[in-house]
């Protein structure tokens, strides 16, 4: 809930950071510079989702990319008007933040158990917050396993932290790309191919996984060929969304709206919803 109990009022802030983190998509820092905005920090749950404002252009939702640090972080993929006028901002510039909204993935609730995460693409960006949760609090929880997939090299985010992921205690790190390029050198295939190699241990395990919609379905039935029950897989989905309180009905998914109910769901929850994408 914002400010006045208005969860349309946005909280004012400043870009602290801008980077590239793969080909059109940038990781934004954003410094709340409001007493109530600047409360917030440190309220964000892995999972969770905001509106970022780029004035006069509109608002976009956006998962929250990092658990760490003063800032918030949000990657942005320049594929709107929104998203366009959001890359063309420099530091210093003023934006808005409208969150957190929305439910998060249940760490506490599975504390103990291996994870094991599946991201694509950007959709990388909000499974972020759980590896440095796992990272963070090594002892809370079993093996960690973490797969990483883009269409092409250059898709691929978050390519300075592999190194740190790798080198994690209880943890392995595997990257796979759809097509390769002259300079690659890994593994080609899709995640699903990646994931059946790896095989990961389904006892005491859950699965997290966030990437396109096509994507997650498929690595839910190849999980499913592996052992993993509906209860051990979870993910979070993106939609259109407007207002991010469930009143406009713009990401409803049956009777549940994706905004309010999610945007983290387990898989028994959503498997109907992503068949219609095939």
């Amino acid at each position: 809930m914002t400010a006045d109990n208005n969860p349309m009022r946005p909280y004012l802030g400043r870009l602290a950071g801008v980077r590239d983190l793969a080909t059109g998509i940038k990781l934004f820092q954003v410094e709340l510079t409001e007493p109530e905005g600047q409360a917030t920090i440190g309220t964000y749950r892995p999972g969770q989702f905001a509106f970022v404002s780029a004035f006069g252009a509109g608002e976009a939702p956006f998962g929250i990319a990092s658990v760490r640090g003063p800032y918030l972080e949000f990657a942005v993929n320049a594929i709107g008007h929104v998203t366009h006028t959001l890359h063309a901002l420099e530091v210093g510039d003023p934006v808005g933040v409208r969150g957190p909204l929305g439910n998060w993935f249940p760490l506490d609730e599975i504390k103990g158990r291996d994870i094991v995460i599946l991201g694509g693409g950007i959709g990388g960006a909000p499974l972020r917050p759980v590896i440095q949760t796992v990272l963070d609090r090594r002892a809370d929880y079993g093996h960690l396993t973490i797969l990483w997939a883009a269409r092409s090299p250059d898709l691929l985010v978050f390519t300075d932290e592999f190194d740190e992921w790798a080198a994690a205690p209880d943890t392995e790190f595997h990257v796979t790309v759809d097509r390769g390029d002259d300079r690659w050198q890994g593994h080609v295939g899709l995640i699903t191919k990646l994931l059946e190699e790896v095989d990961p241990a389904t006892q005491n395990a859950v699965a997290i996984t966030c990437g396109p919609p096509i994507m997650i379905h498929f690595v839910f039935l190849t999980l499913q060929k592996l052992g993993f029950t509906p209860q051990q897989m979870l993910t979070t989905l993106e939609a259109r969304m407007h207002c991010g309180i469930g009143k406009c009905g713009r990401c409803n998914m049956g009777e549940k709206f994706i905004c309010i109910d999610g945007p983290v769901f387990w898989q028994y929850e959503v498997a109907e919803f992503l068949e219609g994408f095939l």
